[in-house]
């Protein structure tokens, strides 16, 4: 038998998984974003309209549209860094894997400037970057493009140097710039006692996945920023045990399980959400028809009579109704009963109207082919037995 999912055309099934990878990519947006409980709340309320809209809730549905209309330009302008970094996450999913790894020897050159520098109370900050781009985060600094050591370094941050205020960037073994400005992070709390060098790095880590290492001149403590986080460390040496921690978490997501960083429930919900929105809106609302073959099965037969043959055994019904109620039904359900009571009177060809289909309630039947069968019957072997 011909199952009903044949209307489940692959432009549908192009169509979901085109919402299922936009919604998968909304959902991580909002895990990741600091109004997230702001965001979820508005879900749910989508998930209220939409429930509107399949119980055909015309005015709910109504208010709900309008109010949406207007909610999309409140979160383009208050979630437009989130966004952004958004975007630009979609444009570096491939980039810099491998460049960016860092050998043993380059964390220890890090590690001793910073020791050093720390142990002379000289301010630093250090900005190491990972997937995402930070050049539309930062602005100025002096293109230098030199092979890292500790002699650069410890002069970069010399009082004395001109740029020893700004941040340096290094990229892999690779010091690309310094006198590099930062976005200076709001985060009060989070930043406590720390200075502008702080909020600096605290600013950056919140708006891309780089790392963050600051040198405090008052105090000569070393802390290190991370994914909207701040630290500070015990001791100076600690920052090679953090740099090699994060070193082998991020070299970890680059051969990502289906399942880590909740990515896979994600997808199962983006998944669900994706087939949810097709059954309410169109084309899953849309009235199609659909032929399936169905069995023809005879019934209250007289007790002294019994089938010898039927012609035909099965007949295409063209059933119609909503798209989503026609994939979501069971083709199985979908039989022909013929009442073989006239029998007895002599009769052996039968019509099949509407009511001799079995179907699923919420289809209507347009047509059967053919819409009569033959039935030959004989005497049944007892009735025969008796009669003898």
């Amino acid at each position: 038998m011909t199952n009903l999912f044949s209307i489940f055309f692959w432009l549908d099934l192009v169509d979901i998984a085109t919402v299922g990878v936009l919604l998968w990519l909304a959902i991580r947006f909002v895990r990741r974003t600091r109004g997230r409980r702001a965001l979820i709340g508005l879900t749910l309320l989508g998930g209220v309209y939409l429930l509107a809209r399949a119980l055909d809730l015309q005015l709910t549905a109504s208010l709900f549209q309008g109010f949406f209309a207007v909610l999309v330009l409140v979160i383009v302008v208050v979630f437009q860094e989130d966004l952004r970094r958004l975007f630009e996450q979609l444009g570096s999913l491939r980039r810099g894997g491998s460049r960016e790894r860092r050998g043993v020897d380059v964390a220890d050159v890090i590690v001793r400037a910073v020791a050093r520098l720390a142990a002379t109370r000289v301010g630093a900050l250090i900005v190491l970057p990972h997937r995402e781009p930070i050049e539309s985060h930062v602005e100025g600094g002096i293109p230098l493009d030199g092979r890292i050591s500790e002699p650069l370094l410890l002069s970069i941050f010399d009082p004395s140097s001109p740029g020893h205020d700004g941040a340096v960037i290094l990229r892999g073994a690779q010091l690309e710039r310094f006198a590099v400005h930062l976005p200076l992070s709001v985060n009060r709390a989070a930043l406590g006692a720390g200075g502008t060098r702080h909020a600096a790095a605290l600013g950056l880590s919140e708006r891309c996945d780089a790392t963050c290492i600051v040198v405090s001149e008052e105090r000569g403590t070393v802390s290190v920023a991370r994914d909207g986080a701040i630290r500070v460390l015990a001791r100076p040496q600690d920052l090679a045990l953090d740099l090699l921690a994060a070193r082998g978490a991020r070299e970890s997501e680059e051969r990502p399980s289906w399942w880590r960083d909740r990515a896979g429930v994600d997808g199962v919900l983006a998944a669900a959400g994706a087939l949810a929105l097709w059954l309410v809106f169109v084309p899953g609302s849309a009235l199609t028809e659909v032929t399936v073959p169905a069995a023809v099965k005879v019934t209250n037969l007289p007790d002294d009579l019994e089938i010898e043959s039927v012609e035909p055994t099965e007949v295409q019904v063209t059933l119609r109704g909503l798209r989503r109620d026609l994939v979501l039904s069971d083709p199985d359900q979908v039989s022909v009963r013929v009442d073989g009571f006239l029998a007895r009177m002599g009769r052996r060809t039968f019509a099949i109207s509407e009511d001799s289909v079995r179907r699923p309630d919420p289809l209507d039947v347009v047509a059967v082919h053919p819409d009569r069968v033959k039935v030959s019957l004989r005497p049944a072997a007892g009735a025969a037995g008796a009669g003898s």
